[in-house]
């Protein structure tokens, strides 16, 4: 069934399950189609979709350093289509479509990729900010 949300939070593809693992610091998601992605939580905070890691183009996008030992401290639903998580740095901003998350899991490879580059690319580390 198809909802009446904005393009950015309209989904085709459902999660079926969602398992937060505090002490590996994991997120992992099934979704309807099969897919299973495990998400790191240093990545889902570097790439978090606020506009503090986004901005309001791609230009703007931010290289957050230091997160290598972030957590995940809460999940809170918002609405059926998507969730805000509380990382233990303080950063909450970001809503989590479920079409974002789907996303960032078919492309987690190549994000990461990109990622590490640009910590390289800026003289920035994992382990400090």
């Amino acid at each position: 069934m198809k909802r009446d949300l904005p393009d950015t939070l309209d989904t085709e593809h459902w999660p079926t399950e969602i398992r937060h693992k505090t002490a590996e610091r994991l997120l992992e998601i099934d979704f309807d189609t099969g897919e299973q992605f495990s998400f790191p939580a240093e990545l889902l905070r570097v790439e978090s979709p606020s506009a503090e890691v986004q901005g309001h183009n791609p230009s703007q996008k931010q290289i957050v350093a230091g997160k290598r030992n972030v957590g995940i401290r809460a999940l809170e639903p918002v609405g059926n289509y998507a969730v805000r998580i509380v990382f233990d740095d303080g950063h909450e901003t970001g809503l989590f479509s479920w079409k974002y998350l789907f996303e960032l899991g078919q492309r987690q490879d190549d994000t990461w990729r990109t990622y590490l580059s640009a910590l390289e690319q800026r003289g920035l580390s994992r382990d400090r900010a």
